[in-house]
């Protein structure tokens, strides 16, 4: 056998990447902070919600598109585009997390959609849960 023989130590667990961070802002020092994980993981999950496809330079796929939804009414049809169109961006453009769930609901208002994604970090499998509302028209 050749090569590198590991002998000892405490096992190496898997990392999750962190990504740029959403709004990078240096401190006094000039220094970025980076973002845990698990806040890089949320940025860019709101990042992929909040984008239209088209709207990224040199990205022209990326992001969920659900403002192509505000002008449709608060239906079941529209309701599962948005599911589709939310898992979808995530599958394509996450790949640190697997997507638990998503649910897209009616809110309180009926000219809102309330999605919801539940998710766990891929190399930890520490959960996480996020939720955003997406205006829509008049049901």
């Amino acid at each position: 056998m050749s090569g590198p023989i590991v002998t000892g130590g405490a096992p190496q667990l898997p990392q999750v990447g962190t990504g740029w961070p959403l709004l990078p802002v240096p401190d006094a020092e000039g220094r970025l902070a980076w973002p845990d994980p698990a806040l890089s993981v949320r940025q860019k999950i709101e990042a992929i919600l909040r984008t239209a496809p088209g709207e990224q330079l040199m990205r022209p796929r990326f992001g969920a598109g659900l403002e192509a939804l505000i002008d449709r009414p608060n239906t079941l049809t529209t309701r599962a585009e948005a599911h589709d169109a939310v898992l979808q961006a995530l599958s394509l453009y996450e790949k640190r997390i697997v997507v638990d769930g998503v649910d897209v609901a009616e809110g309180d208002d009926p000219r809102e959609l309330i999605v919801s994604i539940a998710y766990r970090l891929r190399p930890t499998g520490v959960p996480g849960r996020i939720e955003a509302r997406v205006p829509v028209g008049a049901a």
